[in-house]
C-alpha cells in the first residue's frame, strides 16, 4: 500500500474568503475587530498574508461570522478534494 502525503492547504484562498465575508458583511477592520475580540492590526495582517494566525484566531473569527470552524477553514482545499469522512 503506498501512502501519499496530503495536499498542501491553501492559505492564500482562506484569507481571500475572510476578505469576501468581511465585505459582504460592509464590516470595516474595526468592526470585525470587535466582533471577534481579535485586533484590528491581526485581522489586517491576516487578510495581507503576514500572518496565518492561530486556530484560537480563527475560532474567534468563525464565531464572529456565525459560521462553523469548518466551513470558514473549508477555503484551505482549494484545489485539491476534500477526504472522504469515514464511519
Amino acid at each position: 500500500m503506498t501512502i501519499f502525503p496530503p495536499p498542501d492547504p491553501d492559505p492564500t484562498a482562506l484569507r481571500q474568503s475572510l476578505a469576501r465575508l468581511r465585505a459582504a458583511r460592509g464590516w470595516s477592520y474595526d468592526q470585525l475587530a470587535a466582533s471577534s475580540g481579535l485586533s484590528r492590526r491581526t485581522l489586517i495582517e491576516i487578510e495581507q498574508g503576514r500572518t496565518t494566525g492561530s486556530l484560537a484566531t480563527w475560532h474567534a473569527l468563525a464565531h464572529a461570522f456565525g459560521l462553523s470552524l469548518g466551513e470558514l477553514l473549508d477555503p484551505l482545499c482549494n484545489g485539491h478534494e476534500r477526504p472522504e469522512m469515514k464511519h
